[in-house]
């Protein structure tokens, strides 16, 4: 391994990944857990991976106490946001919801955010057509 190989891997150390896979239903509810600790911070959910900054496609923005930005309302934050629980619910879930969504929570540098990355499969249930 040289050196710089080395520096990269202490640099991105620093920075937490998660990886997690929801299964959901068409038609139905589907939510995807994202919560941390600390002191309330801004956060996004995005569709896609988590970019170096912010999030691709944004679909919600909250400043910590109450969403500043929301896409569509079928994407709403139903956990308590200062208990830390920036979980986002899709309601009348569709098969071109599936795919991967990252919840960024920012801690004052590109670097040290927490990053969750999730993938979500919407299936159709026995009733659906």
């Amino acid at each position: 391994m040289s050196p710089h190989s080395l520096f990269l891997f202490r640099l991105f150390a620093d920075a937490p990944i998660t990886y997690l896979e929801v299964c959901g239903v068409v038609g139905q509810p589907v939510t995807l857990p994202c919560t941390y600790s600390g002191t309330l911070t801004t956060m996004c959910w995005g569709r896609g991976t988590c970019p170096l900054l912010g999030c691709l496609e944004a679909m919600v923005w909250t400043n910590g106490s109450h969403v500043t930005f929301q896409k569509d309302y079928r994407y709403t934050l139903n956990g308590s946001l200062s208990a830390r629980d920036v979980s986002l619910t899709i309601e009348n879930a569709v098969k071109a919801d599936s795919g991967l969504y990252c919840c960024r929570i920012q801690r004052g540098g590109r670097l040290k955010d927490q990053k969750h990355i999730i993938s979500l499969e919407i299936k159709r249930g026995e009733w659906s057509l």
